[in-house]
């Protein structure tokens, strides 16, 4: 028998790693002679580099830089794959987690550092770059990563704007000739699971800003902001961010990382299932089992156990998930190849008891959907 475990992490909780660790565990209680092929998975956020590093080898790199608010300081990991590509997740130095709730205001935090993480990949000779740019705590429009890079914004006396979403609006001219050069030579791919715009009603700052500890009113101010940015850009680089399927994403991080350094935007999933050749893995497999924290409707808009089903279907593979719990249509998945679901929640519990007691949940449902693929192979046996 050979299986195929491929997770999301369980956010909060259980890394994509861990998952698949207590999945072989359970599995092998049920299966001789299993051969397990263990696939940590992320889709741009948290677990990107574990993931890709784990699948195509390589090491761990660690870097002092600016965190999510100037004067902070995080030590971020990023990894360098053995085909000297440099995996990064901004969520590293600009995410979300390295706030506390009193901290978290959109209007003062930067991406200073995610432009420092690539700065030290340079510095080490990288020009193959892949960026994760789930998880933010920003709305600067990826202002402060470009700043990183040698990239001045100035205002209307020519001065340098600060870090942070607050100087969107004092932006009118942008000088791009202090770029690193290096960047010229550098091809950059960034992973985004969304394809929000720049602005709107659908935009960073509507969409993610109050999740990021905008208010009513800081919403208002970093709207007028990014539109002002974007228009800067528009007028003197000809570039359109606005009109860019993803530039929203991370606050504004893709516009700045597409419209200034040249990289492209790959959906999550398909990208990192690209980068480590998925469907050469699922010769001669008999099961994949996939999952995330939870599985709803809108499990189907690039999320992983949908992107892992739709190339498990090609093959001809059966899939199944395992999930914290089951939202709203989450049945939506199955016409996409998700055969069923088997959830860790098995009685009525508070949330907090839940993710307490996660290994223990994941452990009991994953041997109860061992035990019935067990029976229902018995019972083809049978037959």
């Amino acid at each position: 028998m050979k299986f195929v475990f491929v997770p999301d992490s369980f956010k909060g909780t259980l890394s994509s790693l861990q998952v698949i660790e207590i999945l072989e565990k359970a599995a092998k209680q049920h299966f001789e002679d299993l051969q397990v092929i263990k696939v940590p998975i992320a889709d741009g956020g948290e677990g990107t580099v574990e993931a890709l590093i784990t699948a195509l080898g390589g090491e761990y790199r660690y870097a002092e830089v600016t965190g999510p608010i100037e004067g902070m300081t995080v030590r971020a990991r990023y990894g360098i794959s053995e085909n000297r590509t440099a995996i990064i997740e901004m969520a590293q130095a600009s995410g979300l987690p390295l706030l506390n709730e009193n901290q978290r205001n959109p209007l003062l935090t930067t991406t200073y550092g995610t432009g420092e993480l690539i700065r030290a990949a340079l510095d080490e000779g990288i020009r193959e770059f892949i960026i994760g740019i789930g998880g933010s705590a920003t709305n600067d429009g990826g202002m402060g990563m470009a700043q990183a890079l040698g990239i001045a914004f100035m205002d209307g006396v020519g001065k340098n704007v600060g870090f942070g979403g607050r100087y969107l609006s004092e932006v009118r001219q942008i000088v791009i000739d202090g770029l690193d050069p290096r960047i010229r030579e550098s091809s950059i791919t960034v992973i985004c699971d969304v394809n929000n715009p720049l602005t709107g009603p659908r935009g960073a700052t509507y969409i993610y800003g109050p999740q990021k500890g905008a208010t009513e009113e800081m919403l208002k101010t970093l709207e007028n902001g990014m539109k002002n940015y974007a228009r800067v850009i528009q007028n003197q680089l000809g570039i359109d961010v606005d009109k860019i399927p993803g530039a929203g994403a991370a606050g504004g991080l893709g516009a700045a990382l597409t419209g200034f350094l040249g990289a492209v935007l790959k959906p999550g999933i398909d990208a990192i299932l690209e980068f480590i050749n998925f469907d050469s893995l699922l010769d001669d497999v008999d099961l994949v089992v996939t999952g995330e924290g939870r599985i709803d409707e809108q499990s189907a808009f690039g999320k992983v156990p949908v992107g892992v089903a739709k190339h498990c279907k090609t093959k001809n593979v059966p899939v199944v998930a395992i999930s914290g719990i089951m939202g709203r249509n989450a049945a939506a998945v199955y016409e996409y190849g998700i055969n069923s679901i088997m959830t860790t929640v098995n009685r009525a519990m508070p949330l907090e008891e839940a993710l307490a007691n996660a290994e223990e949940l994941l452990y009991d449902a994953a041997d109860r959907m061992f035990r019935f693929i067990k029976t229902g192979m018995d019972i083809k046996n049978k037959a």
